[in-house]
């Protein structure tokens, strides 16, 4: 394979930049380009030289800079690689990148460094890309989700599963092979009984999705109410900042807000709505149908209502959005209301948790928060102690897998020749294979890399 370069930090300013280089030319380019202050040529794995990358054609400095030396298989990519660390600066990296390109190298591909770990065995598809998952998370538990797959522990259950099929597909091939030795009736107990086991393996597998896709995407969080209701005050309170424009005038919010905040260490998007009702002005019209595109596609809806003034059709609009959706009623404005609060039998009906605030004196709103937490359970999620599947692809495939696994049993139970119930077990490895990498196509990895940043 070439030898690869590419700038590894983020483009701007900074302290550092790194120029990463991978490859079989990867010393003899840093050879050409960099003068080291120690005239000492011999090359240690895991040590850093100090000097300067100069441009051989003109013998200019380019930059003062630190190279870190890895000798193949030591390597993130089991290539030798060298790892330039300059000062940060989008010129003056790719002043760098650029004497590399015209001595040897070729410019890395996006992801290009981690598709060559995996290529070159040092991780599997599932940890390559966690990688990418590390890199993109938003939370601590997130990170440490990602960072448990990094360090195998899918991987070594899928492998697990997959040497049970594997130890039990010996007798099947025996079975198909040799049928004069009589020893089908043995072999369906063994493939019944492993059926069930890598069932009962995949289901608890799939069953972990729930909790890691909260952990992975978090909780999508709509706002929803009539103008005026108080929706963008309870935006900032939620936030602890002045995000969203808070008027008396109706109609103030006309496009949607969106807003990350972190409850437990899981991501919630919130998103303040336009105010939903009847509109004339066009561009209201737009931010209203948004608003309920939004909630359509909410894991949560918040539903505020104005509790000092009495519900009108404004708000038995919001009622019908909110009365099949998962929802918490909030009921704004106690701070107006001097006697005890009366709720309308129209909202108490709904049999939703309602809590009752102030957007204005914060009075109530940690209690939408713990309300979050125990309606999504998010306090049982227990990273340190359980293998939890975050990537839809890996979900898909074990998906897959169970279906295989049933379709076998099915055949195993109408007493199907082996070799057909063969076919599905082969069918339950592939997919299986397919979240490792041991049996995936080349398109699949190459899609999975594109969405890695230049490199990495």
């Amino acid at each position: 394979m070439s030898t690869i370069a590419a700038i590894s930090t983020a483009p701007g300013v900074g302290g550092i930049g790194i120029i990463r280089l991978s490859g079989e030319k990867a010393f003899n380019i840093i050879e050409k380009i960099f003068i080291p202050k120690n005239k000492n040529k011999e090359i240690k794995g895991y040590t850093f030289k100090y000097g300067n990358i100069i441009n051989p054609k003109t013998n200019e400095v380019l930059d003062e800079v630190l190279v870190s030396y890895f000798i193949k298989p030591h390597s993130y990519t089991m290539e030798n690689m060298c790892e330039i660390n300059s000062h940060g600066g989008n010129i003056v990296m790719q002043n760098i990148l650029e004497v590399c390109l015209e001595n040897g190298a070729e410019l890395a591909e996006p992801g290009e460094f981690t598709k060559r770990a995996f290529l070159n065995g040092r991780i599997d598809l599932s940890q390559a890309e966690s990688i990418i998952d590390i890199i993109n998370s938003k939370t601590k538990k997130e990170s440490k989700a990602s960072l448990k797959q990094l360090e195998g522990f899918l991987s070594k259950k899928i492998k697990s599963i997959r040497k049970e099929i594997m130890d039990v597909m010996v007798d099947i091939e025996a079975d198909i092979d040799y049928p004069e030795y009589d020893i089908e009736e043995i072999t369906e107990n063994k493939v019944d009984n492993m059926l069930k086991a890598v069932e009962k393996e995949l289901i608890n597998l799939k069953n972990t999705f729930d909790n890691g896709k909260i952990i992975k995407d978090g909780i999508k969080v709509a706002i929803v109410g009539k103008p005026n209701a108080g929706k963008s005050s309870l935006l900032n309170a939620l936030l602890k900042e002045e995000r969203a424009i808070v008027s008396k005038y109706k109609g103030t919010t006309r496009d949607s807000i969106e807003e990350l905040m972190n409850i437990d260490g899981i991501p919630i998007k919130i998103i303040d709505t336009a105010g939903i009702r009847e509109a004339s002005d066009e561009i209201e019209k737009i931010g209203i149908k948004r608003s309920k595109e939004i909630a359509d596609n909410a894991d949560l809806l918040i539903a505020i209502f104005d509790i000092s003034a009495n519900i009108d059709e404004e708000d038995m609009e919001i009622i019908d959005l909110i009365r099949d959706k998962k929802s918490i009623i909030v009921l704004n404005k106690i701070d107006l209301i001097e006697e005890n609060i009366n709720i309308d039998s129209r909202i108490s009906d709904l049999n939703k948790k309602i809590i009752k605030i102030s957007a204005l004196t914060q009075d109530g709103i940690e209690k939408i928060s713990k309300t979050i937490v125990e309606m999504f359970k998010i306090n049982e999620i227990n990273i340190d102690d359980e293998i939890i599947v975050t990537n839809t692809r890996h979900k898909n495939l074990i998906n897959k897998a169970l279906n295989s696994t049933e379709n076998a049993q099915i055949s195993l139970e109408n007493k199907m020749p082996m070799d057909i119930v063969a076919i599905e077990i082969k069918n339950i490895l592939e997919d299986l294979g397919e979240i490792t990498g041991e049996d995936v196509s080349e398109n699949i990895i190459n899609e999975i890399f594109a969405k890695f940043c230049l490199g990495k």
